[in-house]
């Protein structure tokens, strides 16, 4: 896949297709760590994963999906033994 290096202020960019964004879960203000291989090459991936992101990030899930009721207390109600 080739990528178009373009200007942006002083510095340079690449510009991520949306399907390796999906595919590697980023989004804007994600972190990356670049890397220049003994090849020659650049590597770029997501920076190392952090707990406390994850937690946050897990916190705010937790909130849109609230409990029910259990499906385990609705089937002994219903179930003959």
């Amino acid at each position: 896949m080739d990528l178009q290096v373009a200007k942006w202020g002083n510095s340079l960019a690449l510009r991520i297709p949306s399907e390796i964004v999906r595919r590697l879960g980023l989004r804007e203000g994600s972190t990356v760590e670049a890397q220049l291989t003994i090849d020659g090459s650049l590597s770029i991936r997501p920076a190392q994963w952090d707990r406390n992101t994850f937690a946050l990030e897990l916190a705010d899930a937790r909130k849109s999906q609230p409990l029910s009721e259990s499906v385990i207390d609705q089937l002994r109600t219903t179930t003959r033994y």
